[in-house]
């Protein structure tokens, strides 16, 4: 299984517009965020988590394939503000959208016009699922079992993603939740013990509906994940190569771009 991220970056993405502070004058590439958003792919599979505004840019890099369904964490439009953008991906077919009851009607919304009785020709074809926290589903050789954190008081979605193999015995796992600022002891079960943990860390004072650098270190540790990737990070946080250095080994700040596999 492997995971891109497209992007790491929070909801105004760094640099920040107007903004001169030392993240946003950086020159190192690692230090330029765009909205979050992932790439899981497998032999016979290929997700997209969150579709924000900057997706275009994200997937023009990415070779043209067949994305067999999209995982959204929640209604906010730096997750979800891209989604008329996955038109071209429609000559394959409808695109599977999976979102909770909140994003759901958000999206219904939003884009109107894909859901409308009858459609101008050309709209996205999307077919939106209505998903659950602990309902699990399958797309292609992935399990993915949604569970609950909150943004501040938001309930919104994180995913366990597993891989599967010929005998439907799992491969590997991984965990990816954004902008949490607390998880319910009931979740914890979900997240524990993963192969890779991807989690938000957007700076290093408190915020109140995202974790902090050391809430999100104290949430890998507390879950025992094996390795950690910090995404959804402002420029607040600091320059990349700085907060790596601060960090033990297992648990960096990923950067655009960047491939891991699981």
């Amino acid at each position: 299984m492997k995971l891109t991220f497209l992007g790491t970056g929070t909801s105004c993405g760094v640099p920040t517009i107007g903004c001169q502070c030392y993240t946003c004058t950086s020159t190192d590439p690692h230090d330029k965020r765009l909205r979050c958003s992932a790439l899981i792919e497998t032999a016979q599979t290929r997700l997209l988590i969150d579709c924000g505004p900057d997706f275009r840019q994200q997937i023009m890099p990415q070779p043209f394939r067949k994305i067999d369904g999209i995982l959204i964490t929640h209604a906010h439009y730096d997750h979800m503000g891209g989604m008329d953008d996955i038109r071209p991906y429609c000559q394959f077919g409808e695109i599977n959208v999976y979102a909770d009851p909140i994003a759901r009607q958000n999206m219904l919304e939003m884009l109107p016009y894909c859901f409308a009785e009858n459609r101008y020709p050309g709209v996205p074809a999307i077919q939106l699922h209505e998903i659950h926290k602990h309902e699990p589903f399958r797309i292609g050789d992935l399990d993915i079992m949604p569970l609950e954190v909150m943004h501040h008081d938001l309930p919104i979605l994180g995913y366990r993603i597993t891989q599967l193999d010929a005998q439907l015995s799992p491969l590997a796992s991984l965990v990816y939740i954004t902008d949490m600022k607390t998880i319910a002891e009931e979740e914890v079960a979900y997240v524990e013990n993963c192969d890779t943990l991807i989690v938000n860390a957007l700076r290093q004072q408190p915020h109140h509906s995202h974790q902090t650098l050391d809430e999100a270190v104290l949430f890998a540790q507390r879950i025992n994940a094996r390795q950690t990737w910090l995404i959804h990070s402002s420029h607040h946080i600091g320059r990349h190569a700085e907060v790596n250095a601060s960090l033990p080994e297992d648990i960096q700040m990923a950067y655009d771009g960047q491939v891991i596999t699981i």
